[in-house]
């Protein structure tokens, strides 16, 4: 058999249909997107999931009379979830990358990426069709929330990883500064009715403003530089590396946080009045630059001043999501929070029960974001601080039961996991059939190329019996 018909037949794929129906490995599921040796990166997907859980209840379930605790903790707490669990899954797609470079065809990558995001976006739109705020019920298709960010931010990080990290950290920073800026600049074009700048504010910031696409994108250039430092520890494996690691992490999260609060930012388009991240906002102070239609955070403030024991008389511009101090505050504290807990549990090896869960759901993170929803209409409005915390841990032990026994004894089959593992093979698969057409190529101008050169010789061949002859 020819070396060539040997190549194509090693690189046959069966029937996509025959192809889907194969069994995906249970680990495979449980380890999308994940780094495996550093075992703190899913535990804290998993403790950031929990608190989205708690959030997501808690402006459901809580009754009126009990909903200031949620106004006054959210914006304390708000890190330890969405905001957590975007820069994680963003942080996370590098190792979605790096694992496979140089191992499979570029196009093989770049087509799982791709699936992958898109579909997580399509699933985001899905979960906008139906939004509750302030018991409003409102119905948009198109908006930025956390699953389609993250969808945005896999394609976005493939891309973003050409660039040097250097450059990465400039954009990054450039991004943070003006984009307040530049919503302000939308929101004004918008309310004096340009159509070209009401389209970009409709891009940019959505019927649900909650995770805007500027400045939250600045998580991409600044997560995957880190998330660089994490794959190169990772493979070399070693404790001095992991120490290293930590004290990256660590010393950088100090100085964002404390740049976040610290430092002086523009207040929208005055660029001659700056202002503090810990200064005092409210809705009035914002007002110029959309107040609560384009900060929503804003309203936790009157949520958080519904009781009788005191007044907050505003709230820091660096709690305020996606304020330049935010953004600051909240990636430092990311930072802050993955490294203390990689020295914790992957440098000093603390590992019980506890962990173990919490490792398992940030593994299933995706299924346990979706479905939670399911559930948290049955009760609206009624419950106290007390009656709530019981139910809602309850809510989230039997989620964590029920996505047990649907990955261990249904093999996952249906859930969000199972459908990215899927479709990332047809993107597989698409690489494989370009692969195949590469290595036919290559085969045929290998084959033209001897024949060149065996011709060449026999000329050379012909020219030396020639001159012998003479």
């Amino acid at each position: 058999m020819s070396s060539q018909s040997l190549s194509e037949i090693e690189t046959e794929s069966p029937p996509l249909f025959n192809y889907l129906k194969q069994e995906i490995p249970l680990e495979d599921l449980k380890d999308y997107a994940s780094p495996r040796r550093i075992t703190s990166i899913d535990f804290l997907k998993g403790f950031a999931i929990v608190f989205v859980i708690l959030a997501h209840t808690a402006s459901g379930w809580l009754a009126p009379d009990s909903d200031y605790l949620y106004g006054i903790l959210l914006p304390l707490l708000d890190i330890l979830g969405p905001s957590l669990f975007v820069f994680l899954s963003a942080l996370s797609v590098i190792f979605s990358i790096k694992r496979k470079e140089g191992l499979i065809h570029p196009k093989i990558i770049r087509n799982r990426i791709f699936t992958r995001g898109l579909v997580m976006i399509i699933i985001g739109m899905l979960t906008n069709i139906v939004v509750i705020q302030d018991g409003v019920v409102t119905v948009a298709i198109y908006g930025w929330n956390i699953i389609t960010f993250i969808g945005f931010a896999q394609i976005f990080s493939y891309y973003i990883l050409k660039i040097r990290k250097s450059r990465r950290i400039l954009i990054g920073l450039v991004i943070i500064f003006l984009s307040p800026a530049f919503r302000a600049i939308l929101y004004i074009g918008k309310s004096e009715g340009n159509i070209i700048l009401s389209l970009l504010h409709y891009i940019v910031t959505s019927p649900t403003p909650h995770l805007t696409l500027l400045p939250w994108v600045s998580i991409c250039f600044v997560s995957t530089i880190f998330g660089e430092y994490i794959y190169e520890a990772m493979n070399k494996g070693t404790k001095d590396a992991y120490i290293g690691l930590f004290r990256i992490f660590f010393v950088w999260g100090i100085i964002f946080v404390l740049f976040g609060i610290f430092s002086y930012f523009p207040n929208g388009l005055n660029f001659t009045d700056w202002q503090p991240g810990w200064y005092l906002q409210t809705p009035s102070s914002m007002e110029e630059i959309g107040g609560l239609l384009e900060y929503p955070h804003l309203r936790l403030l009157s949520t958080a001043n519904r009781q009788d024991f005191f007044v907050i008389p505003g709230m820091p511009s660096f709690l305020i999501r996606g304020t330049s101090a935010n953004m600051f505050y909240n990636q430092g504290m990311a930072l802050l929070i993955i490294s203390i807990f990689f020295y914790y549990i992957d440098i000093k090896e603390n590992s019980n029960n506890f962990t173990k869960m919490l490792v398992y759901f940030g593994k299933t993170s995706l299924s346990l974001f979706l479905i939670h929803f399911l559930f948290i209409p049955l009760f609206f409005n009624q419950y106290n601080v007390a009656i709530f915390l019981i139910v809602s841990l309850s809510y989230i032990g039997f989620l964590g039961i029920f996505m047990y026994v649907w990955m261990e004894y249904a093999n996952g089959v249906g859930s969000p996991e199972w459908l990215m593992v899927q479709l990332g093979r047809i993107g597989q698969k698409s690489g494989e059939a370009v692969k195949k057409t590469t290595k036919k190529v290559y085969n045929r101008l290998k084959k033209e190329r001897v024949k060149k050169m065996e011709d060449f010789m026999k000329k050379l061949s012909k020219d030396d019996n020639k001159e012998d002859n003479s």
